[in-house]
């Protein structure tokens, strides 16, 4: 499996997404199909940087979710469900002391994710990370 974030820059700083081993298609499914699940993943994916703060994560969610007064909810269901599941999953590793999370993409799970993220979000695609 090759992470995320250890190729060459591209033209704008970020780096160059490297891919790992294609997942099967039920475990991509599965993990697509809880919604939150399928949030981290957006961001994740569009933060094109390789590692993101737990923090970062968390306020996305919430900013997608449309809901200012649930953050500390979030970030439960986060750290309990979705972080456990996409870490057994192979596609984050979670240093819970550093509170980073780090994206190992799957182009099996890219493509079905690009489709759910333009499907589900439609104008809230265009929210920055």
């Amino acid at each position: 499996m090759v992470r995320l974030g250890t190729g060459p820059k591209t033209g704008d700083g970020s780096m160059e997404i490297e891919t790992a081993t294609p997942l099967p298609l039920d475990t991509v499914f599965d993990l697509l199909s809880e919604r939150r699940r399928r949030y981290v993943l957006y961001g994740l994916n569009r933060s094109r940087r390789g590692v993101v703060s737990v923090e970062e994560i968390v306020e996305f969610v919430v900013r997608i979710e449309r809901e200012d007064d649930h953050h500390e909810r979030v970030a439960e269901d986060l750290y309990d469900r979705q972080f456990p599941r996409l870490e057994a999953a192979g596609v984050i590793e979670h240093d819970e002391r550093s509170r980073m999370i780090r994206y190992w993409c799957s182009p099996s799970l890219q493509e079905w994710l690009e489709h759910a993220e333009y499907t589900e979000l439609g104008e809230l695609g265009n929210e920055p990370f």
